[in-house]
């Protein structure tokens, strides 16, 4: 009895021993995650070209001047981004009228309401008492009055006006300190005005030496010139008095002055400004037409300039000089 019991026992242990062996069935192994698929890298984006520092170079040649507003107007127009003016004699006024408030409107508004008699101090006393007819004090003054800065550093865009040394015949680049002062500096034609005791030097107009400063943008840091040119044409044949005699002079100094140097420009704008005398302030509506005019055809040239050299730009070619 008790050799049965043993028995059974030992048939139910090896029978829970089996089933304990026995293999369970199989369980669904776990779902791999699905597969992401991975973009291609973004390619760089290419590199942002500047955009080039543009000078306008203004020249000089008294009531001509009055082109240099309409080359402003359209520039503005145009969406041309000036980084630098530099002016000599008559573009040392009008620039530092632009560059004060860089706003060709108000430009020309002033420039309109602007006489002979606000520039000219004339004297009834013979040149040969000082060392002109004209002191130069109503041009200070008038510049003092439309220019809010006081300094050249504070104005709206980076500006010089250029005169001569008078002791030495040496440009004087005029980039800081008073502006009304270097507006008449620049501004001085010899035996018009009295020269101007400035910076240590007697200065007269800058036109003496360089009537069309490209030179002193490029030195300043220029990318592109674009230079504006009313000295052509200086016939005239009326001339009656010493004064004549004195601006005709002036006249056809400037005008070969700038014939050695305009080619420096890589665009140079030239106003018809033809049969408008220094003291011309009658054709100021002519000249200021004459500015856009001439502006307007020189816009393919400037752009053509402009993508030329963002093109060296970005394949790190060295800039034409």
């Amino acid at each position: 009895m008790r050799a049965a019991r043993t028995t059974s026992l030992c048939l139910a242990l090896a029978l829970s021993a089996c089933r304990t062996a026995a293999p369970r069935p199989s369980e669904p192994a776990p779902a791999a995650p699905p597969a992401v698929a991975l973009a291609p890298p973004a390619p760089a984006p290419p590199l942002a070209v500047p955009e080039p520092r543009i000078a306008l170079v203004l020249g000089g040649g008294a009531a001509r001047g009055f082109a240099h507003i309409g080359v402003i107007r359209v520039l503005e127009q145009e969406r041309i981004p000036v980084g630098l003016v530099v002016g000599t004699s008559v573009g040392s006024l009008i620039g530092a009228l632009y560059a004060s408030a860089r706003d060709s409107f108000e430009l020309e508004w002033t420039a309109f309401q602007l006489q002979q008699d606000d520039l000219f101090d004339f004297r009834l006393v013979n040149a040969v008492v000082g060392m002109g007819y004209a002191k130069g004090e109503k041009l200070e003054a008038f510049v003092r009055a439309k220019v809010k800065q006081e300094n050249v550093e504070q104005l709206e865009i980076p500006f010089a006006a250029v005169a001569t040394d008078l002791n030495w015949g040496q440009r004087v680049v005029l980039d800081h300190g008073s502006i009304a002062r270097a507006v008449r500096a620049s501004s001085a034609i010899p035996g018009i005005f009295e020269p101007v005791a400035h910076m240590g030097k007697i200065l007269v107009d800058g036109g003496v030496i360089d009537n069309i400063p490209i030179d002193v943008a490029k030195e300043k840091g220029a990318d592109l010139v674009i230079a504006v040119d009313i000295s052509e044409d200086v016939g005239n044949v009326e001339i009656k008095n010493v004064l004549d005699v004195l601006l005709q002079s002036t006249n056809i100094m400037f005008a070969e002055n700038v014939k050695h140097r305009k080619q420096g420009a890589d665009v140079l704008v030239a106003p018809d400004v033809r049969g408008v005398g220094m003291l011309d302030f009658g054709q100021k509506k002519r000249c200021v037409q004459a500015g856009m005019d001439a502006t307007r055809r020189a816009m393919p040239r400037i752009r053509a300039a402009i993508e030329a050299w963002k093109a060296r730009k970005a394949a790190g070619l060295a800039p034409r000089t």
